[in-house]
């Protein structure tokens, strides 16, 4: 289950470099995570990166299933 990027994002891209399969791209106004891409860091970390390193709490979120 992928992670998306919340409009609480201040692009700061700390979680662009952090991301093993570059799933994390700059978008027009904040960064995005590619849902097709994002491998949630399994088999590469035990949490994803992306959401350790991000400096405001809750702006990685993993998307609900549908």
């Amino acid at each position: 289950m992928a992670h998306t990027i919340t409009d609480t994002c201040i692009a700061c891209a700390f979680c662009q470099p952090e991301c093993p399969v570059a799933a994390i791209s700059e978008g027009e106004v904040l960064f995005v995570i590619d849902p097709e891409t994002c491998c949630d860091c399994v088999g590469y970390d035990d949490h994803p990166r992306c959401v350790a390193i991000c400096p405001v709490e809750g702006c990685i979120v993993k998307l609900a299933e549908t």
